[in-house]
């Protein structure tokens, strides 16, 4: 691996960061340690470099925010890709905006909501990039980015960049065309908005922050949502009824505010972490014979 990462350098695409703790680089603050992580600083060196990686059968993903990923303990023997170099913010138009790919979730929530531009109010608490959010067609109180998504510029699986519409990204709940087409990559969005009053954006915001702070377990490391809610159900309610809410499990716990949160409590491995959701999902499957879905990736456990 030595002199692929020597070969890396030398393409002179972006930053390289070598031998990076996934601690640093996930919401759960647990992991193993990435051989490099490599920013690419424009669509070419991205292109030049999943090249590269192809050619020479380097293991590799994409890396966003690492807020829906759980790592296991073991060194990941591959590149990660980040995007954040992919932040370029352009909002033209009456309602609309262009971003890229590694641009923070609420950090254009809170941008939109200065310009009085509404739609967006849901993600204010979604610790995600917006390649990630397309991807996972995050959302919350009713909404989610496939109310809000124009087009999606991406990267094909045959290195050509194509712009997808919004019915061609086949969005549902926490689904998309992406998650079903993994080597295509998201480089940007165009989003649509309205125009709204400025004061009342940030009043739902500020009233939705505050709702999290008091039913969320924000005060620790977590991924959000572990399960998606099954139909007509609420996963944290069927955990708490099979009695694992505030389940303790080494460093990790079932949250005691919201059950479908698992917290990085006091060390977390992700061991720890594992453990408990898997204990979760076979608890509420023996007792309600209910296959909850969990939302998050599990890496690097093979």
């Amino acid at each position: 691996m030595e002199q692929y990462i020597d070969a890396i350098k030398e393409l002179n695409i972006g930053k390289v960061e070598e031998y990076a703790s996934l601690k640093k680089y996930t919401t759960y603050h647990v992991g193993g340690t990435a051989r490099a992580i490599v920013f690419p600083q424009n669509i070419d060196g991205l292109v030049t470099l999943i090249r590269f990686l192809r050619e020479n059968d380097i293991l590799y993903k994409l890396l966003g925010k690492g807020s829906n990923l759980l790592f296991s303990e073991k060194n990941y023997n591959g590149i990660l890709i980040k995007l954040d170099e992919f932040n370029d913010i352009t909002f033209f138009g009456k309602d609309k905006v262009r971003v890229g790919a590694g641009v923070s979730l609420i950090k254009l929530s809170l941008m939109a909501a200065k310009k009085g531009l509404t739609g967006l109010e849901f993600a204010s608490g979604i610790p995600g990039s917006i390649g990630g959010s397309v991807f996972m067609n995050a959302g919350a109180y009713k909404s989610d980015m496939g109310y809000i998504v124009e087009s999606v510029k991406v990267l094909t699986p045959e290195l050509r960049i194509i712009t997808l519409e919004n019915r061609e990204m086949e969005f549902h709940y926490r689904s998309s065309f992406l998650q079903k087409h993994r080597d295509y990559i998201c480089l940007e969005a165009v989003l649509r908005l309205q125009k709204g009053k400025r004061e009342a954006i940030e009043e739902v915001i500020r009233e939705r922050k505050q709702r999290r702070m008091e039913s969320q377990p924000l005060e620790y490391p977590s991924a959000g949502s572990v399960f998606r809610n099954p139909e007509d159900n609420f996963a944290g309610k069927l955990i708490e009824d099979v009695g694992l809410k505030g389940k303790i499990y080494g460093g990790a716990m079932v949250s005691d505010k919201h059950a479908n949160f698992i917290v990085n409590h006091n060390g977390a491995s992700a061991d720890d972490i594992k453990y408990l959701i898997d204990l979760c999902h076979d608890k509420v499957l023996e007792e309600y014979g209910i296959d909850m879905r969990i939302e998050q990736e599990f890496v690097n456990w093979e």
